[in-house]
């Protein structure tokens, strides 16, 4: 600027300079600027707009699930049972429907940082995701409860995919509300995404799906479990498998262990909804590959068709990248809980203190920053001219879901307990 004033000021006299040098300046000033600092300033409005829409969606969610909670009578609770991330793509889609139509030009400037945030932030949430997960977790659990969450995720994945498919729904957003209802809600939807090269509308039908039956379980479910099952052990296996989200089983969990006086289930409900979550490493690349076979077969049926059924060669050309950084993260996390499990130090170097902060920081914090952020832009990009024109064909697949899903922990919950049973009969026989 100070160049360029200067030498406009030297140049007033001859017209014909005064018209070409000021040109000459700015192009040479403009082309001594790195590429990242004019992506920089492009995309900054729309990154820093998404921000601010997930941290009040953040504060709005815990004002309404503590709110939620003290209607209960229920108090003592330090995490809100709704969780942000949906209440940020809700209030960013009331933004983008009712206040920016009034501003194209500042929508516009917002644009290029949406898109940014909708993909890059969103991978990066991602990988700093799979810091949450370790194998050692899976071990911990025993072999009663993670048959019980492999043969749920199953049902689950495979009977939305079949009701999507039969109410014409597109197959990505059957995805979508299958990987949400049947692992880990709003997580398994925006992880799966990107895999699946999902559309705005289809993750935030998915989303309203997901969270809508899943905050209807959160709500009745406890006070159902009670009435049904006779022991807490299963009511924490059944609110842990019919129930998506983890904000909405923990609070479900609690509500119970509250009015009942009931820890147990709390603990058994934590851990299965944790076994649920540590799936969401193995399904995300297996679900990345199937569907981009079945497209591949559309698009080339004869290609396809000399193709094996699995490959690892096909495996490794249709994950996305980013899942690797995601599985990578989650190795790094297992060999660190082992290395505290040996020797007392993750990864040979870090305390055991310092690691549980790293990872909670990393997976816990930043991650969430990163998906927030990720959906409150997702939301910004949402129309609801384009929501109507698909109907109530994704609430009843999303319904069907939660269906099946609550039946089967019904069942396994009642198989829990001829299990427990012939287990004591077969002591008593010993005795």
């Amino acid at each position: 600027t100070w160049m360029y004033s200067s030498l406009a000021r030297q140049v007033r006299r001859p017209r014909i300079l005064q018209c070409q040098l000021p040109r000459q300046v700015q192009a040479r000033l403009t082309s001594n600027v790195p590429a990242f600092v004019t992506k920089a300033r492009s995309t900054a409005p729309g990154v820093l707009a998404a921000g601010t829409v997930m941290a009040s969606g953040f504060y709005l969610s815990e004002g309404l699930g503590h709110a939620l909670l003290d209607l209960q009578g229920i108090q003592g609770m330090a995490a809100s049972p709704i969780s942000g991330i949906p209440v940020s793509i809700l209030l960013g889609m009331a933004i983008n429907n009712f206040v920016l139509p009034s501003f194209p030009q500042l929508k516009q400037q917002l644009t290029p940082g949406l898109n940014l945030s909708s993909k890059l932030i969103l991978q990066l949430g991602i990988i700093c995701v799979g810091l949450k997960l370790s194998a050692l977790d899976v071990i911990a659990l025993g072999g009663t409860v993670f048959p019980c969450v492999v043969l749920a995720i199953a049902t689950g994945l495979s009977f939305t995919a079949f009701l999507s498919r039969r109410l014409g729904l597109p197959p990505r957003m059957g995805l979508l509300i299958g990987a949400g209802t049947s692992i880990c809600g709003v997580t398994a939807i925006t992880a799966m995404a990107p895999s699946l090269k999902a559309n705005p509308q289809e993750v935030s039908f998915a989303v309203a799906t997901v969270v809508g039956f899943g905050t209807f379980g959160m709500l009745f479910y406890p006070y159902l479990a009670h009435f049904v099952f006779n022991t807490p052990e299963q009511v924490g296996l059944f609110l842990g498998l019919a129930i998506h989200d983890t904000s909405q089983v923990l609070g479900s969990a609690i509500t119970y262990s509250q009015v009942y006086n009931s820890p147990i289930a709390l603990q058994w409900a934590t851990v299965t909804k944790l076994s649920r979550n540590i799936c969401l490493g193995l399904v995300i690349p297996i679900l990345s590959s199937i569907y981009a076979r079945q497209e591949q077969a559309l698009e080339n049926p004869e290609a396809s068709s000399k193709n094996s059924w699995f490959s690892l060669s096909e495996f490794k050309k249709h994950v996305p990248m980013f899942v690797y950084g995601f599985l990578g993260m989650a190795l790094i996390r297992t060999i660190g809980d082992a290395g505290v499990a040996n020797s007392g130090l993750a990864l040979g170097v870090i305390s055991p203190g310092f690691w549980k902060c790293l990872t909670h920081l990393i997976g816990g914090k930043l991650g969430t920053c990163f998906l927030g952020t990720a959906m409150a832009a997702v939301g910004l990009n949402t129309n609801f001219s384009v929501l109507r024109g698909v109907g109530v064909k994704p609430f009843v697949a999303g319904f069907g879901g939660a269906l099946a899903m609550g039946v089967l922990a019904s069942l396994l919950g009642f198989g829990l307990q001829l299990g427990e049973g012939n287990d004591s009969g077969r002591e008593s026989e010993s005795e």
